[in-house]
């Protein structure tokens, strides 16, 4: 049998002592209480707890100054600062001396228990390491689900090409990612890649941006100036959000992709180029060109080869890995251990919708790697946005159904009968045409997302009469 967690708690206030002790005690901790910092020092000298935790506000020596000395003494042990006078600075001294944790008063007893477990089992680990982990790649276009491995494919074939590729995607999907890897892997790859973010720019400047300037062409230009084109000359040109670019500059755009060469902005000498464009944009730029925002014959240039990048919530299965690895790299840039996801975590975090896609997925690791508290992830140590935004999709996921009861109840209210031979197909042809989205028509793996063997999911094609003609049916 394991030996018993052993946990000093140090307070002047005898209430706080008792309740935290009798909790502790009730949990099988062995518990040992202290009423001034300096008898803590003592004990010390002779023997040492799992984990120790202090109010901050205390007769004679302080929390703060005794979390100094047991960090001189003893670094691994995991102090909690606790106190009533809940205030930036004591949080920000607490957790710059080294504590674990720092808890506000008043607590719910529960989680400072728990909290004090969580401690208890870092400082472990700490001590024995788990095994080496997985490598991790060196990138992060890391994809298992079928949709990312469309994309891997698209890559591998274009590798020895220097063709125009146009990928569509939503913000924060990796369009960039993905140029770079086109860039890298393909004749090029020991020219530039210049990338150039078209809704960042603004308007008046995007010309000078793309093509440079001579000297005097407008105020402000004091010397001649190389644009985006030249810089790229033998490379690659990456021209991210292509679908906000003035109409003056498609046409400009348009002549350079035709004859290669173009002027600076106030020049009259010709410039001759070889350069590779790769477009991205999260628009839809058939819909523009419908509407008259975009030149036909400039999307016709750009749209050789497209590439769609998934949204993250259509490659949910991906989502451990990608935090794997964001996890650590946040860990190096800050110079501190890799967060861990618990598995309860991971499952939770698989649930969500991440309107922000991968980006928001990085920026949430960044924020775990300073804000939680142990080594290992608990789902409440996710930022409150996550939490929210779980109980809001809740609140929608229940909606279908709400829809669905009030259908049925107005449907036996008209005294209609046999709603489910109306129901049941229509709800399998959503599902079946949802299905066929997520996996690019693919159905065999459609099947597999709804749970059917494919001759299944084919004769149910035939008896609802879906059009699935543009549907990949060899894979």
């Amino acid at each position: 049998m394991s030996k018993p967690y052993n946990v000093w708690i140090v307070d002047d206030d005898r209430s706080i002592r008792w309740v935290l002790e009798r909790s502790m005690e009730q949990e099988g901790m062995s518990v040992k209480v202290f009423e001034r910092a300096e008898g803590v020092l003592k004990a010390l000298a002779t023997e040492a707890p799992d984990a120790i935790i202090t109010d901050i506000r205390m007769p004679g020596m302080d929390g703060l100054e005794l979390l100094a000395q047991i960090q001189q003494q003893q670094p691994a042990l995991p102090v909690i600062v606790m106190t009533a006078h809940s205030d930036l600075e004591s949080a920000v001294a607490s957790y710059q001396g080294g504590a674990f944790e720092y808890l506000p008063k008043p607590f719910d007893v529960d989680e400072a228990v728990a909290l004090v477990k969580r401690a208890i089992s870092h400082a472990k680990e700490q001590e024995h390491p788990s095994g080496q982990v997985n490598p991790l790649p060196s990138t992060e276009i890391i994809g298992e689900a079928p949709a990312m491995q469309e994309v891997f494919r698209a890559i591998g074939r274009l590798s020895h090409s220097n063709i125009t590729v146009l990928i569509n995607g939503e913000s924060g999907t990796g369009k960039e990612l993905v140029a770079h890897a086109l860039h890298q892997h393909s004749p090029r790859a020991g020219n530039p890649f210049i990338p150039l973010n078209m809704a960042a720019i603004p308007k008046d400047l995007i010309e000078s941006e793309l093509f440079g300037h001579e000297k005097g062409a407008f105020t402000g230009a004091n010397t001649q100036r190389r644009g985006r084109f030249e810089q790229a000359d033998g490379g690659t040109l990456f021209l991210d959000e292509i679908g906000d670019m003035p109409a003056d500059t498609q046409t400009r755009l348009l002549r350079v992709l035709a004859d290669g060469e173009f002027y600076r902005v106030g020049g009259h000498t010709s410039v001759q180029v070889d350069v590779r464009i790769i477009a991205a944009t999260h628009q839809d730029l058939e819909t523009l060109v419908q509407e008259g925002r975009f030149r036909e014959d400039l999307f016709h240039r750009l749209n050789v080869i497209r590439i769609h990048l998934p949204k993250l919530s259509e490659r949910r299965e991906d989502i451990p890995r990608l935090s794997e690895y964001f996890l650590s790299k946040a860990g190096k840039e800050l110079g501190v251990e890799p967060k861990i996801l618990l598995q309860e975590t991971i499952d939770y975090m698989q649930q969500l919708c991440w309107p922000g896609n991968v980006r928001q997925l990085e920026n949430t690791c960044r924020w775990i790697t300073v804000m939680a508290s142990g080594r290992e992830v608990h789902q409440d140590d996710l930022p409150p946005e996550l939490m929210e935004q779980k109980q809001a999709e809740g609140a929608n996921n229940s909606r279908w159904q709400s829809a669905l009861h009030l259908w049925a109840d107005n449907a036996l209210t008209e005294g209609r009968k046999g709603i489910l031979d109306t129901a049941v197909p229509e709800f399998e042809k959503v599902m079946i045409e949802v299905a066929l989205k997520h996996t690019a028509g693919r159905r065999r793996d459609a099947a597999e997302l709804l749970g059917w063997g494919r001759n299944t999911l084919t004769r149910k094609i035939k008896e609802l009469n879906l059009d699935t003609s543009g549907d990949d049916d060899d894979h």
